[in-house]
């Protein structure tokens, strides 16, 4: 049971609600730190509204929270938020409809939460920060770089967009009620200067099918892809995809469309 409320906990939806102040005010002194002061943010699963605190003198702050329950809550919380609390599922909004650019920040709810970063790439043109909680396997997964046993799909696909850092660890006594697991806050800032010079689409299927059969050599996790024998005798394809840069799976993306 929530502290400060009546209103049940839903384990279905992974609320385990922040109630440290000295973590909370890391994450938000990273938020201030992070993302412009002109910037719009949308804070994403607030729950009974601990980071919204912080927050939510702004003008360009809005709130996105599936359960009803503390959607109606945060209202009677915040009622200066009248307006800008969407009670949404944040994976089936068309985030634009709110702001034409935005930051996402939030304690993100871990059930969800690679569904969330999948949601932020089709809308990463629009989104210059994400800063948050996640499960700290999760972060570390998305922070990772090649040669490393936690480099993967999402590593690869976020980091051709945004510089990716792991910020500190989050302790599970620092939740009500406490996770099963320890979390970890990260934050994602887009690459200036980005210039795309491969088929967005067709990358993503490289990169999904190379990782899906991480144990095998490019050569064999892409051979449906690969057109030639001239091209499946280069180098690169004795490589596994935990050896790759994001630059060299670009490369093998130009390659492949050849």
């Amino acid at each position: 049971m929530a502290k400060h409320s009546n209103i049940k906990l839903d384990k279905s939806l992974g609320q385990h609600f922040l109630n440290d102040a000295h973590i909370l005010e890391k994450i938000v002194d990273a938020i201030n730190r992070n993302i412009d002061a002109k910037e719009n943010i949308i804070e994403v699963g607030p729950g009974a509204g601990a980071m919204t605190a912080y927050l939510y003198k702004r003008e360009n702050f809005s709130l996105v929270e599936f359960d009803q329950r503390w959607a109606d809550y945060l209202l009677t919380k915040f009622p200066n938020l009248k307006g800008r609390i969407y009670n949404l599922d944040f994976l089936k909004l068309e985030l634009d409809t709110i702001y034409n650019s935005m930051a996402i920040v939030g304690n993100f709810p871990y059930n969800i939460s690679s569904q969330i970063m999948f949601k932020v790439l089709d809308y990463q043109e629009k989104v210059p920060v994400v800063l948050g909680m996640f499960q700290k396997e999760v972060a570390e997964r998305i922070c990772s770089g090649p040669s490393s046993k936690d480099y993967g799909i999402l590593s690869v696909l976020l980091q051709v967009y945004y510089e990716a850092e792991y910020l500190f660890d989050v302790p599970r006594e620092a939740f009500n009620p406490p996770p099963k697991v320890v979390s970890g806050v990260m934050v994602l800032r887009r690459k200036q200067n980005l210039h795309i010079n491969h088929n967005e689409k067709f990358f993503k299927q490289v990169v999904k099918m190379a990782f899906q059969q991480r144990r095998k050599t490019l050569r064999n996790s892409l051979k449906a892809l690969i057109k030639s024998d001239e091209i499946k005798e280069l180098e690169i394809f004795n490589k596994r995809p935990e050896q790759l840069s994001v630059d060299a799976f670009i490369n093998i993306t130009n390659i492949l469309e050849q």
